[in-house]
């Protein structure tokens, strides 16, 4: 758990701790749920508190183990595809089995970004030439947006649970 907010130092330590931090909020948007509550559909699309945290570790698998490690799908530690899948999760996973995964995930992206200055650059078909440092604050602003969802969603769940 990230605990130390980074204010003031390196470039590359303020946006490391940053996106940690953001990671870890994320998972603090599903801590204490029960399976079942973590797997409430409350809105229309695919989003759930639980699809929230496996989509985030496909996302860290996507930039950091596809684009910037080159691993091939087969190579990942789980779902890697830029799709609806990155939200699916399986019957028989638990809330604390998916949070385990995107903690994996996300070990693996710190060691992958490590080996990167943060102006090195890839081609990707999508975005174009893009830097570690933007895949960095891309990451950032991902994992914000969906604590964002994550917080919504448990407003939700906590208000029913204490009607």
């Amino acid at each position: 758990m990230v605990n130390n907010t980074i204010t003031t130092g390196s470039e590359r330590a303020i946006i490391e701790n940053t996106l940690d931090r953001n990671r870890e909020a994320l998972i603090a948007t599903v801590r204490g749920l029960s399976d079942v509550d973590a797997r409430r559909r409350l809105v229309t699309s695919l989003t759930t508190p639980i699809s929230l945290i496996k989509h985030a570790a496909a996302a860290e698998r996507i930039w950091f183990q596809r684009f910037w490690a080159g691993f091939d799908g087969a190579e990942c530690d789980g779902y890697s595809e830029r799709d609806e899948g990155t939200f699916a999760v399986a019957a028989d996973e638990s809330l604390a089995d998916v949070i385990v995964e995107f903690e994996r995930a996300s070990g693996r992206s710190r060691v992958i970004a490590a080996g990167f200055d943060l102006d090195d650059t890839k081609h990707n078909p999508r975005e174009g030439t893009v830097s570690m440092r933007w895949t960095l604050l891309a990451m950032i602003e991902e994992f914000a947006r969906h604590a964002g969802h994550g917080d919504i969603l448990r407003e939700q769940i906590d208000q029913t649970a204490s009607l």
